[in-house]
């Protein structure tokens, strides 16, 4: 039986501007981090060649950006970003943004950096 894991025993990373991520399951055909943001910081915007992902918060608001489309995720929703759809998520809010990224398979090595959307007039 594998043993349980939590933020306090997986392995950590620091990204960003004091952003932090705990790889709770890292394999080839899966990964499941959990990750923090603090107010006024954001991920680049990228997209995943192979891998599909799964945003879920946690804790906090987050500004999701996919492909052009922005939308705030709260406390227990999510959204789905297929493979090759660039997007971006931002802490916009006053308060620490936890949530947690599935993908399928793993998206380790996987992240191409995207542009910014272009604005259409």
């Amino acid at each position: 039986m594998p043993d349980k894991i939590s933020v306090a025993t997986a392995p950590s990373y620091a990204w960003g501007a004091g952003c932090t991520g705990w790889h709770l399951v890292k394999n080839e055909a899966l990964g499941v981090i959990q990750e923090t943001m603090p107010p006024g910081t954001a991920e680049v915007r990228h997209y995943h060649a192979r891998a599909q992902q799964f945003f879920y918060v946690l804790r906090g608001e987050g500004t999701f950006e996919l492909a052009g489309q922005t939308q705030q995720l709260g406390p227990g929703e999510g959204l789905e970003v297929p493979a090759g759809l660039a997007h971006q998520l931002r802490n916009e809010a006053p308060e620490l943004l936890e949530f947690l990224v599935v993908s399928t398979p793993h998206a380790h090595g996987d992240r191409v950096l995207a542009p910014a959307p272009t604005q259409l007039s």
